[in-house]
């Protein structure tokens, strides 16, 4: 379900096996067959060894659809925050148990995603009917030109839609600068 991934990694996505138990089990798969070793490139241009199933690397790539997503923070890419920040380079951290003064986005902030990284963050909740966007912040090098924000807006067209509103409104200053 993770593609590739680590013992470690495996060990977290499912919740009851230790690190230990579940490179057992990778080195068990490996053996019959149904694993093998892979290098993977990090975020951080650094290798990093892996398992994948067989066949991973010969699969053709799909193409990434042209439109942009609000993620959950509860994304299956996005749970393990430790491997988000190695494979994607984004760093995120729901803050909904962060006093608000040490916020550094907001209370409950979605992470924004193009194609296979993240583009930006957004902080927006459901007022009555509306769906009020209060702020988004681009990751670092990344511009909201006319077709991306086109693909944005529709993307909060298709959320206040899923959210039961019928209006989108932009608070004032809403465009803030990547953190």
């Amino acid at each position: 379900r993770l593609a590739l991934a680590t013992a470690p990694e495996i060990a977290a996505f499912w919740g009851f096996l230790t690190s230990a138990e579940a490179a057992d089990w990778c080195d068990a798969e490996a053996r019959a067959g149904r694993l093998i070793p892979v290098t993977a490139q990090m975020a951080d241009g650094k290798a990093r060894h892996m398992w994948a199933r067989p066949g991973l690397a010969e699969a053709p790539v799909p193409e990434l659809p042209g439109r942009v997503r609000v993620l959950s923070p509860f994304d299956p890419a996005l749970r393990d925050r430790k491997r988000a920040e190695r494979l994607f380079g984004f760093h995120y951290r729901i803050e909904i148990f962060v006093p608000e003064a040490q916020r550094t986005y907001g209370y409950y902030v979605f992470p924004v995603w193009e194609g296979d990284g993240a583009i930006g963050r957004i902080d927006m909740k459901r007022s009555g009917g509306t769906l009020a966007v209060r702020a988004f912040w681009p990751e670092a090098g990344v511009r909201l030109g006319k077709g991306r924000m086109a693909r944005l807006t529709a993307e909060l067209e298709r959320v206040a839609g899923l959210a039961g509103c019928g209006d989108i409104a932009f608070e004032d200053g809403w465009m803030r600068a990547a953190a």
